[in-house]
């Protein structure tokens, strides 16, 4: 299983400092923008330390911040877009003493029963807002397989009066249950998957990428960065259209890049979120609250 993807947060000690690591940060990626492997301006970090797994992901978004950071700031946004990736079977949010908490339903790509999926609760919050930066976390304490300290971080910064620089990280500490479960998973159905870092190239001069638990890190990231990007891409056509538009959207993003990211056929993709948006609705509707 792709684990819930998010990121960890880098404690910032004032307003200006989280602007200004993100302006410096921009600087310090943009020769990696221009020249990306992925053929758009998107750009791709990761690391493992002792039992945490982090990465990040850097794009530019041709959207104005103002309308970026306004959608993204409204959390029952972030279960329509987190819903996108294959394992995330449904979500739901509701607020709690001034806290927005919101529900992954987490499973196999394939359709599966919400009753045999993990319920992971995450924390939305405000870390920075201010004019030109926006700063916001999902955070979960524990996940599946005995996983801690889940963190989806999202930052923006406007570039100009059209694009958006953004950066999605996604961190945990991993288990002994989880370093069990994918050692076999990648002995057997995992075998062959890979990330998106180049660690080589083989006999032929052909790139060879990352594999194991940071391969499977750097995909789920890109997965979550795709799915941003199609909620974004599908805004200005009228709202009984979006969802259909959406996990089109998001399935022709990811097939770009097969080797990392295909599962799912699209008319088993298309068809397995259909009708867990359907679920995710009646979990909604049961929890009675409006959108924010």
């Amino acid at each position: 299983m792709v684990l819930f993807s998010a990121v960890s947060v880098l404690a910032v000690e004032s307003s200006d400092q989280g602007k200004d690591l993100l302006r410096a940060t921009y600087q310090r990626v943009t020769p990696g923008l221009e020249t990306s492997n992925f053929g758009l301006p998107l750009f791709l970090e990761s690391f493992e330390q002792g039992r945490r797994m982090h990465v990040d992901v850097y794009g530019i978004f041709d959207y104005p911040f103002d309308s970026v950071v306004d959608l993204l700031n409204v959390p029952a946004n972030w279960c329509d877009i987190v819903s996108l990736h294959p394992n995330v079977k449904a979500c739901t949010y509701e607020e709690e003493a001034g806290v927005w908490l919101l529900t992954f339903y987490l499973g196999r790509k394939t359709s599966q029963p919400l009753e045999d999926t993990h319920q992971v609760i995450c924390r939305y919050q405000h870390v920075d807002q201010q004019q030109g930066y926006q700063d916001s976390t999902l955070i979960a304490e524990k996940g599946p397989y005995g996983t801690r300290n889940h963190r989806m971080r999202f930052e923006a910064l406007p570039l100009d009066g059209e694009r958006t620089f953004v950066h999605v990280s996604y961190s945990y500490s991993d288990s002994a249950a989880l370093r069990l479960a994918t050692r076999l998973y990648f002995a057997t159905l995992g075998r062959g998957k890979v990330g998106f870092t180049v660690i080589g190239t083989d006999e032929k001069d052909f790139p060879l990428y990352i594999g194991g638990p940071r391969g499977a890190v750097e995909r789920s990231a890109i997965r979550y960065y795709f799915a941003i990007q199609s909620f974004m891409e599908t805004l200005r056509f009228p709202e009984k259209d979006r969802f259909g538009l959406r996990i089109n959207q998001w399935y022709d993003f990811t097939t770009r890049f097969r080797t990392q990211l295909f599962d799912l056929e699209r008319s088993d993709y298309l068809k397995a979120k259909t009708a867990e948006h359907a679920s995710q609705v009646r979990l909604q509707e049961q929890i009675g609250m409006d959108t924010p």
